[in-house]
């Protein structure tokens, strides 16, 4: 029936068509709004053949139909064929009116990982910020959707160092909704995820290469164990920065890794 309604009004003219399929109600909505909140992804793809509809249009919410399918329920992969579709033809970086939240920060406080790679796979921004300075990173870190964060942090250019209006970063927001596992990755992205100089063991003073080699690790004089027995070869014997460590450590000492991995451990 929507087939031969579209039919109808392009057979008046197609600057009818476009009027009236990008007609909103009270609140913005227009037919794609709809049809994607309810995941009727058959209209769907009979309006964006249509090749008329404004994909990007905000409704009162500040919501477009894009982020609006980062949240809709996706059930066959001809469905999620159509919602890629969608992506292809608009704006997936826009930014709510209301908030400026994305539609990949919608799609990852919701752990919606099906719709973060799709939004990924259309040149998603990892680094937006919203109203509140938080990025994609962020909504992951604090909803603790430790796999979302792991293909958040794989993607060229994530930045885990931005700050938020309150001065926090995905590190931080982790360790305070206590999701000690992400805060381990987002550690290791921040600190190992480029090559490093050589640096001194902060236990053993033994020189090590950009790898972090493994060594002996000398506690009280005395050798205990490598350190491959201890952390992941990429975290060995590394400070732990001074400014993250504030939060851990009051009088703001310097942080060995170790410490850190223990800390995340109790």
């Amino acid at each position: 029936m929507v087939e031969d309604y579209l039919r109808a009004f392009e057979a008046v003219s197609p600057d009818v068509l476009r009027h009236i399929v990008n007609m909103a109600d009270g609140n913005g909505n227009t037919a794609l709004h709809y049809s994607v909140s309810h995941s009727n992804f058959q209209v769907v793809k009979k309006l964006l053949d249509a090749d008329v509809c404004n994909v990007n249009q905000q409704n009162k919410a500040g919501y477009t139909p894009i982020m609006l399918a980062a949240l809709a329920a996706v059930e066959t992969p001809k469905d999620m064929c159509i919602v890629e579709e969608l992506f292809s033809k608009g704006d997936v970086n826009a930014r709510a009116s209301q908030a400026g939240q994305t539609g990949l920060m919608l799609a990852v406080s919701h752990g919606r990982m099906d719709m973060v790679r799709a939004l990924l796979a259309h040149r998603a921004d990892v680094n937006v910020q919203d109203d509140e300075g938080s990025t994609a990173l962020m909504c992951a870190s604090e909803h603790g959707h430790v796999e979302i964060v792991k293909l958040l942090l794989g993607q060229p250019g994530c930045d885990a160092t931005l700050s938020d209006g309150d001065g926090s970063n995905a590190l931080s927001i982790a360790l305070e909704a206590g999701h000690k596992d992400i805060a381990v990755l987002l550690y290791a992205h921040v600190n190992f995820s480029k090559a490093q100089s050589p640096v001194s063991c902060s236990f053993c003073r033994e020189r090590l290469d950009s790898a972090g080699k493994p060594h002996q690790v000398r506690l009280g004089g005395e050798c205990l164990t490598r350190c491959s027995h201890l952390v992941p070869q990429a975290l060995r014997c590394y400070w732990f920065s001074q400014n993250e460590a504030s939060s851990l450590n009051p009088d703001k000492q310097p942080m060995r890794f170790l410490d850190f991995f223990f800390y995340l451990c109790i």
